[in-house]
């Protein structure tokens, strides 16, 4: 979609639409939104008097100026509250706006910056949102369908800003919220396909193609033989039930400059999984090939980082494989070495992300970094604990690196929730004949799984998201479900994570 930013006022502008907002409980609105009103003769302060307009979060109300002024069509989105109100909030309104500027077939709209005035929130900051919001609410896939969509999506989005002098402010929100939204949908992309079209080998091509794309970035794609030169016992036990060659993959923005901070990011890649030899239900298996979600959101992530060049030595690592049964497939009761040497012990094959990890982690060592962030579809349990679409769980072993990432959930609108990190948990992961056992059963299943993570995150501050419950959107096309969501993939960590590196940027340098 073309995206751009003009001057002027917005109930001067000739479009096929045109979206102004209202908080809940104004009765008279201000502002651009008072603006298009007297334009209009009082059209939407007399919709709020009959209570057909309220301003409730996710409300759309259109009118049709008749001539009254150049657009076809008027929108009037609601941002609820004004005390509850925030970025998330700007997301959601350009999202419902921008879903029935397609519902309506419209091919051009335009839209004031939510929130930048009475909202509070900075030009750029809210600018920014709107085009997340935008284009998110607008994402939808279609890569293996051969039917055309029944409504196709606008072509052009444009920004009004009145104020000449502020433009420049807009245009920097906006562009960094089309790198982040752009960056987000490659990620639903790459958690929607199937898995005999994202394969290891898929993820590896692609890495090496963003790796391509910029001056600053390299890429390194270790093979099953490198794995093994390297002794990544628990990688390669998971990848040896599949025919699929697994991959490790390696991107590396601005690896030539030792004077910049390093932080690691490492996405788990399990491209299918089926369990293992402890096969998983037959119910909705299909979705486990979105069991790559913190690897899509890693490469993603590296991908948003090469466009923002961002004054950082940032490394990411997903290592990727399918989890699959067979003749060669590794068992309950075998024994694996990780790369630091640490036996492991397979009380259940369905526990392999934790397996993967492990290798990352212990390979996420010799970078020196001064942070590694781990993501991963990692447990039912966090789903369990924290609900489906709610937030993600975080646990980690600095409290500095915590405290950042909740600050960027904060902001990105991707929230985190912080969990216990209890020595008990490593009780439970005693083994009989190995340095530790792969799970601790059911109860408490969230926290053993990070303690087992903890046990080859060594040397650095490490920080453990389980995304389990956030990387797919199951509910229905109902007001319950957030309008930048659609069903499927979520890209949930995208945000997050270039957000958290951003700040990171800015205050080492």
């Amino acid at each position: 979609m073309d995206i751009r930013i003009v001057v002027g006022g917005i109930q001067d502008r000739e479009d096929d639409l045109i979206v102004v907002n209202l908080f809940e409980g104004v009765q008279t609105p201000g502002g651009a939104t008072g603006a298009v009103d007297q334009a209009l003769g009082g059209a939407i302060r007399e919709a709020i008097a009959a209570g057909d307009l309220r301003g409730k979060r996710g409300e759309v109300s259109v009118f049709y100026p008749r001539g009254a002024i150049p657009a076809a069509r008027v929108a009037v989105v609601g941002l609820g509250p004004q005390g509850a109100f925030s970025l998330q909030a700007i997301r959601e309104a350009a999202a419902t706006a921008a879903k029935k500027a397609r519902e309506m077939g419209v091919r051009s709209f335009s839209s004031i910056v939510h929130g930048a005035g009475a909202g509070g929130f900075s030009l750029e900051s809210a600018s920014q949102a709107v085009v997340e919001g935008t284009i998110l609410g607008l994402y939808r896939y279609q890569e293996l369908k051969n039917k055309p969509p029944d409504r196709f999506d606008p072509e052009r989005f444009t920004l009004v800003q009145f104020d000449p002098d502020k433009v420049a402010e807009v245009e920097a929100g906006a562009s960094m919220g089309e790198i982040v939204a752009e960056a987000t949908c490659l990620a639903r992309d790459l958690v929607n396909r199937p898995s005999n079209y994202a394969t290891p080998s898929d993820l590896a091509e692609l890495a090496m193609e963003i790796a391509g794309e910029f001056d600053e970035m390299r890429c390194q794609i270790l093979s099953e033989d490198d794995a093994d030169e390297l002794e990544m016992g628990a990688f390669l036990g998971v990848a040896q039930g599949s025919d699929e060659p697994a991959t490790f993959i390696i991107l590396e923005h601005k690896p030539e400059r030792p004077d910049l901070d390093t932080v690691v990011i490492v996405g788990k890649g399990i491209t299918f999984d089926t369990g293992g030899i402890s096969l998983k239900p037959t119910e909705k298996m299909d979705r486990m090939r979105g069991d790559m979600g913190g690897g899509a959101a890693v490469l993603a992530t590296m991908y948003a980082v090469g466009q923002l060049d961002l004054s950082l030595h940032v490394v990411g690592l997903v290592p990727a494989t399918e989890n699959m049964p067979s003749g060669q497939a590794y068992k309950p009761g075998d024994v694996l070495e990780a790369m630091n040497g640490k036996t492991i012990e397979v009380i259940s094959t369905d526990a392999e992300g934790r397996l993967i990890l492990a290798d990352a982690l212990a390979y996420a060592a010799r970078f020196e970094p001064g942070a590694v962030v781990d993501l991963a579809t990692l447990t039912g349990a966090c789903v369990v604990a924290l609900g489906r679409g709610v937030a993600a769980g975080l646990f980690g072993t600095d409290e500095d690196l915590l405290a950042r990432l909740q600050a960027a959930g904060e902001v990105s609108g991707e929230r985190l929730w912080p969990m216990p990190l209890y020595d008990d948990y490593l009780d439970k992961l005693e083994s009989l004949t190995a340095d530790l056992a792969n799970s601790g059963g059911r109860d408490g299943g969230v926290g053993t799984s990070a303690m087992f993570l903890k046990q080859f995150a060594e040397g650095y501050p490490w920080a453990h998201i389980d995304i389990a419950g956030m990387a797919f959107e199951e509910r229905p096309n109902t007001p319950k479900r957030p309008p930048h969501l659609q069903k499927g993939g979520t890209g949930f960590g995208v945000r997050l994570l270039v957000q958290f590196l951003r700040e990171w940027a800015a205050q080492s340098g």
